[in-house]
Parts: structure tokens; sequence; C-alpha cells
């Protein structure tokens, strides 16, 4: 009998989840940003920034490389998952998918991009401006698709999941000069603020009333930032961990001051800089093996087209493995962040 109780309970359960889930609040996630949260868009264009090509997708469904830099899934697969959508958000200028497959989840993201038009151009890749004029495309696609009431209710409704930054310090500023002639590092800072506000309401502007910014993470251990660390025997690059802490620190404030001023505004700031530091620092504890290195290749230095196919140096597992490649976590890594920021952050939005 007390079988049957307990039986009987997990039914209840199971059919609360999926009650909840038919009347979730988030019909719909719609992604902007750069190589963390690209699922291929940048496959369409010409540039050495893209992923898709073995050994990338080797753990994804089915095993194919899709464009994400990553050798599975990334953070929006997880957290449309999460929200009982569907496992994987499609890229939108892949030809694989049509308007059925982005009503209920769409990428604009583009790898190598940053809220700086200038980082765009270093890779040649699809500026932050040009996203906004596709997301615009989807708009009118879509009030054709379902009609324009229909439309606006999934468009206002939906989760909006902003996430870059990285490329702005690391491939532009740090890497070029005329950022740096024009601005001190701090300076720069508070340009890229202006610009991430800039974007914010244009969104806002076009409907958009749920978001999610992520700020940038613990730059100064990546793979590729400690390779180059050779004076400090290889070890995490203090002051970009450190220029990470105070450009999320500007964002985070970025979030209340624009909370306060557009009504009905739902703006959460998704900071994933602690819980990765926490995997980088302790992966034993999270389950890893291997966090100085990458999976693919040496680990030291490849992305891209120099995560070679044929390395014999790539990893058989990547879970063991904190990153992916030279820049990019694994999926195993993007699962744990992802999961962590749907508890703390997005939750609220169910």
């Amino acid at each position: 009998m007390a079988y049957l109780h307990v039986s009987w309970l997990l039914i209840l359960v199971h059919i609360l989840i999926l009650v909840a889930k038919s009347k979730a609040k988030v019909p719909a996630i719609i992604v902007f940003g750069d190589s963390s949260v690209d699922a291929g868009n940048n496959n369409q264009i010409q540039t050495i920034a893209r992923s898709n090509f073995d050994p990338y997708g080797r753990d994804f469904p089915g095993g194919r490389p899709t464009g994400r830099f990553s050798n599975g899934r990334i953070p929006p697969d997880f957290i449309s998952e999460a929200f009982g959508l569907k496992p994987v958000i499609p890229a939108y200028l892949d030809p694989m998918y049509n308007i059925s497959d982005f009503a209920t989840g769409v990428c604009f993201a583009s790898a190598g991009t940053g809220y700086d038009d200038a980082t765009s151009d270093v890779l040649g890749v699809i500026p932050l401006w040009r996203e906004v004029e596709l997301y615009k495309d989807y708009q009118k696609t879509l009030k054709d698709y379902v009609g324009e009431g229909k439309a606006n209710e999934i468009l206002s409704e939906a989760l909006y999941l902003i996430s870059m930054g990285t490329n702005d310090f690391l491939e532009n500023y740090y890497t070029l000069p005329n950022r740096q002639s024009q601005f001190t590092i701090k300076q720069y800072e508070d340009f890229l603020i202006i610009l991430a506000r800039n974007f914010i309401q244009e969104l806002y502007e076009l409907g958009a009333r749920k978001m999610s910014l992520t700020g940038v993470p613990p730059m100064g251990c990546l793979p590729l930032e400690r390779t180059t660390n050779i004076m400090d025997n290889h070890g995490c690059v203090d002051r970009y961990n450190n220029l990470a802490m105070e450009f999320n620190g500007k964002l985070k404030g970025l979030v209340a001051m624009l909370n306060k001023e557009l009504p009905g505004l739902e703006l959460v700031f998704a900071d994933a800089f602690n819980i990765f530091m926490q995997i980088i620092t302790r992966p034993s504890t999270y389950g890893f093996e291997v966090v100085e290195v990458g999976c693919c290749g040496t680990g030291t230095f490849e992305m891209s087209y120099l995560c070679d196919p044929q390395s014999p140096c790539t990893c058989r597992d990547a879970n063991k493995y904190v990153f992916w490649d030279a820049f990019h976590p694994s999926e195993k890594t993007s699962q744990i962040i992802s999961h962590y920021l749907f508890k703390m952050f997005l939750a609220k939005f169910l």
C-alpha cells in the first residue's frame, strides 16, 4: 500500500510539472551575443571565426558540428530546456530551420562580436546592430506566421539572453592600438556600458520586456591567456580577472538603473563569474580533472580552425576538462553554469 501511495504521489508531481510547463510564462528564448551563445550564425558568413567542423560538436545530439564553439550544447540550449522548451536553440541564419522552429527560440549571436562595432570588424563577423536588424526581420516573419497579436505576445513574454563583452577587451582593446589610443581601460569600460545601455533600450522599444544580461567570465583564466602568461608560471592573469569583476559591477549598476527607468522591464544580471571561478579553482569538486588547458589539440592556443580534427592531442573525454578549446568551456561546464544561472536568477520568470 505504501508503494502504491508513493507511486501515485510521483504521478501527481509529474502531472503538476506538465501543467506548470503548459502554463510557462516564457514562450520563447531569444539570444544575442558572441561565441558564448552563437548556435552557428557564423557558418553563413565569410569569417575565420567558425566551428562547423570536427571535432566541434562531437558530443552534440547526432555527433555533428553545428557552429557552436563547444563539443556539445551551449548555455541557451540548457536554459531553453530548463524552461520546458526545446533542448536546442537554432541559429537564425541556419538554412536547416524556418519560422516554425524559431517561434519558440532563436539565436542571433555571432562569434567574435561585442558591444563595440570595432570588435566585430576584427574578424569580419556580425556586429550587434546587425543582430538587431535580423531580429526585426524575425519579428515581421513571426507576425506573418502566427498573426500580429500572437506574435506580440510571444515577443513580449519571451526571455532575451544577452552575453558578450569578452571580445571587446581581449580581441579588440588589448590586441589592437586604436581603442587604446582613444580610451584608458576604465574609459573603455564606460564606453561599453553606454553601448550596452543603448542596445537594451532598443530591444525594449522593440517590445522586449524580460531580459537576462550576462557579464564577462574570468577572462584571465582562459587557457589562451594562461599560455601567454609565461612570467607568472602560466597562472591566471589577475589584471584580466580584476577587469572582469569591475566591468561586471558596472553592468550590474546598469541593470538596476534600467529597471527603474523603463516601465515593465524585468532585467536581471545573471552573473556567471563566481560559479565559473569556483569551477576553475576547485575543478575536482565538479568532477573535472583538467583546467589549465582545453580538450582540443594541445589545449593551449587552439580554437576555431586551429582546433584540428586530425590532431592526435585532442582528449577522448571532454567531460574531464573545464575548457573545450583554448577559449570556450566544455559542454559539461556550460551545463553546470547554466543550471546555476537558472536556479539563482532566471527561475523568477517561470
